[in-house]
């Protein structure tokens, strides 16, 4: 969510802050504006919905300047208005603010006491108010910035500049995501390195509690106590390229498109290219193998890869494994198990919730291992043991290259460590392993299923509610099918263990609730699955199958619509599985007019609890 740029440049800024903000547009958001200093005054723009309505203002209201600040907002406090979207300023200041400030309200009345007025519904606001409110008094900018900020509770990144100081730019990063560029004359600052690409290779990452103060001669790195910081500075590794639609309509088909090559980007960081052995590096495998107990933590659709992962760890590896949702986990104080693994899977590395979790957990003495997308992440940096899913830069909102990466690591972790367990036969290690090197080209042949799954959608995209059934290691499929169907159509949808339904969702089917259902004919509970098939046929529903050729004949009669698959091997079939499901949710949205790859409310990267 939110996303962050700030500028000391020697050039026109406001052309570079909005280029800044489109790199960021992948967090999410549903408004933008800039502010920058002209002639020591502070000017700003600000637009509610996308960064073209910004930059139409911006066209037929140019602001100047060199120095400058923009934010990509995603509405906490206060709806998503013009006036609530950042930069909020003064006179004398003007802030950008990732994050919440919880004790918002009592400064803003003492702000009001003084005689401020406040024009928003937001709490950045009343950061703007006290940093003015000091300045009042007498104080330079650098000393009502800390004292200001000294007050301030919550998690939160903020960036400030101020009216008649061309060269300075005070930032702090307190459990939000902030980084420093460093440029030749110039400086820069975001909340990710991505908005910094074409700017500077060369970044610093802050750290929780940090403050920075930023002049184009350097930076000044420091702590809430005034002592002087030494933070590493690193040549990035993200790419200034810009990442385009190319001949599709939306990011998330492109994405989609793309699983057959990074699923096989990710399997060749762990597929030996000679013998073809599957194997991952050696500490990950020991500490999976000598752990007593896995615990995977998540948000989302990474929570159930999660989900997906334990049924491996368990069935095949024989490893204890418990999953929790990191925004819940921490809360019930744990009990961890002593030389325990603790796996963390994000996207983006940044996501609070889960961030939060891996603190957690290295304070109960677990050892960190992240699975994660985004390089240079705060995950990263705080994890013992990483593993890259190899996606590359993933601009739609709804993961779909991100979450078949992400099952992918977990699967090839899973068959390492039943094989370092010989929990595994010579025989099944072969098909199994053959298996995942094939999961590229079977994925690529599943796409060719894209017009059949849109014909589907026609007759879906009406529909008020979708059920979603699986079992086993397909229930997790079925939990990711409604998910991105309701991010990005809006359309109710709730996903099942199929054993369940007898349980309560029997209740909803009718005529008009289509029920899609995930089992392929050679997994050992599909009868089981059929026979909740011909529960829902029985009570008028609609049944949507997605199979294989002797699921598909078993239940010939009892469908009204089937996508059939391939012989796949059961150990791979759910992430194959969830391209379908991916298609459906993405053609249900594009038939409904719904903005598939930035989702109303819906961020990417979640910084805020």
């Amino acid at each position: 969510m939110c996303g962050i740029i700030g500028i000391l440049g020697n050039e026109e800024a406001a052309p570079l802050l909005v280029g800044g903000l489109k790199r960021l547009e992948y967090r999410g958001y549903d408004s933008a504006g800039i502010a920058t200093l002209s002639n020591g005054s502070i000017e700003r723009c600000r637009a509610q919905g996308k960064l073209v309505n910004l930059e139409e203002k911006l066209a037929g209201n140019p602001i100047s300047g060199t120095v400058g600040i923009g934010h990509t907002r995603w509405a906490t406090h206060g709806g998503p208005t013009e006036d609530n979207a950042h930069p909020h300023a003064t006179d004398k200041v003007a802030v950008v603010h990732n994050g919440i400030i919880e004790n918002y309200a009592t400064l803003k009345e003492e702000m009001e006491q003084h005689q401020y007025r406040f024009e928003t519904e937001t709490d950045t606001e009343v950061v703007a108010h006290l940093v003015t409110h000091y300045m009042n008094q007498g104080m330079s900018p650098q000393e009502a910035a800390d004292k200001t900020l000294s007050r301030l509770e919550g998690a939160f990144a903020i960036v400030m500049i101020f009216a008649g100081e061309h060269n300075l730019m005070i930032g702090v990063r307190q459990g939000t995501p902030l980084a420093v560029g460093y440029g030749e004359g110039e400086m820069y600052v975001a909340s990710d390195s991505y908005a910094l690409a074409p700017l500077t290779k060369k970044i610093c990452f802050l750290e929780d509690g940090d403050r920075v103060s930023v002049t184009r001669e350097g930076v000044r790195i420091y702590s809430n106590d005034n002592q002087t910081l030494e933070r590493e500075i690193r040549i990035t590794a993200q790419s200034g390229a810009t990442t385009g639609k190319g001949e599709y309509d939306h990011f998330m088909l492109k994405e989609i498109y793309e699983q057959p090559a990074v699923i096989g980007d990710t399997l060749g960081a762990f597929v030996h290219p000679s013998t073809g052995r599957i194997n991952i590096p050696d500490d990950v495998l020991e500490a999976l193998t000598s752990a007593p107990r896995l615990t995977l933590v998540a948000c989302g659709t990474a929570f159930y890869a999660c989900m997906l992962a334990k049924y491996w760890f368990e069935q095949v590896a024989r490893i204890p494994c418990e999953i929790d949702v990191a925004s819940e986990f921490r809360y019930r104080e744990a009990p961890m198990p002593e030389g325990g693994l603790a796996i963390f899977v994000s996207q983006s590395g940044e996501t609070l919730d889960t961030l939060e979790a891996l603190r957690y957990c290295k304070s109960q003495g677990q050892r960190i291992l992240s699975i994660i997308n985004t390089i240079e992440s705060t995950i990263e940096r705080e994890s013992d043991l990483v593993l890259h899913t190899l996606a590359g830069p993933e601009i739609g909102v709804a993961s779909t290259k991100a979450f078949t990466t992400q099952i992918t690591t977990l699967a090839c972790m899973a068959f390492a460590a039943a094989r370092a367990n010989k929990q595994i036969t010579v025989e099944q290690m072969q098909e199994m392993g053959e298996a995942l090197r094939h999961i590229p080209s079977v994925a690529a042949q599943i796409l060719q299923y894209d017009g059949a799954v849109k014909n589907i959608a026609e007759e879906i995209k009406d529909a008020r509610d979708v059920l979603y059934l699986g079992r086993g290691s397909f229930y997790p499929i079925a939990l990711e099918g409604a998910l991105k169907l309701k991010e990005i159509s809006y359309i109710h949808a709730e996903g099942y263990a199929a054993g369940e339904m007898k349980h309560g969702p029997i209740a909803l089917i009718d005529e008009s609730v289509p029920v899609v259902v995930v089992a392929p004919g050679n997994d050992p509970l599909f009868e089981k699955t059929a026979s909740n098939v011909q529960e829902t046929v029985a009570r008028s529903g609609k049944v949507f199958l997605i199979t294989d050729e002797a699921g598909a004949k078993s239940l010939k009669d009892q469908t009204t619509w089937v996508v059939t698959l391939g012989d796949i091997h059961p150990f791979i079939a759910p992430i194959l599985y969830a391209i379908p499901v991916q298609l459906l949710a993405y053609h249900v949205a594009v038939a409904k007019g719904t903005d598939v790859d930035q989702p109303r409310n819906l961020a990417k990267s979640v910084t805020v609890e």
